[in-house]
């Protein structure tokens, strides 16, 4: 049996071990990282933008419509990927959530940014 690879979310340390294929994204929602996605997840916005830390070798490669969304982006990086466009193949992958997707998260999910200031 293969080991599933887990994924990382910082700086709140959620994470989740996922099926090869999965997409950061997808595994964001799963185990409910703040990681916006205003578009649904189909490479049209850049708010699912994500630091990868660790695993980075680990993910599908970068198509040119990811560089184009990603050209839209706040404070990209070499370390830089859309969370709708990276999939997780053998090894486990950290990802360091943007401040700009965390704002996403919250302005599309307003009852979690309630929930989180009553602390």
């Amino acid at each position: 049996m293969t080991e599933m690879p887990k994924i990382t979310f910082q700086p709140d340390g959620n994470s989740i071990v996922v099926p090869k294929g999965t997409s950061i994204l997808e595994a964001a929602k799963k185990c409910h990282a703040e990681v916006g996605y205003a578009c649904g997840g189909v490479c049209a916005c850049s708010t699912c933008h994500v630091y990868v830390r660790e695993g980075f070798d680990s993910l599908s490669e970068q198509t040119e419509k990811e560089e184009d969304i990603l050209d839209k982006a706040f404070d990209v990086r070499p370390t830089s990927r859309l969370g709708c466009q990276s999939r997780v193949a053998d090894a486990d992958v950290v990802v360091e959530i943007t401040p700009e997707s965390r704002k996403a998260y919250f302005d599309e999910h307003p009852e979690e940014r309630e929930k989180k200031k009553a602390g």
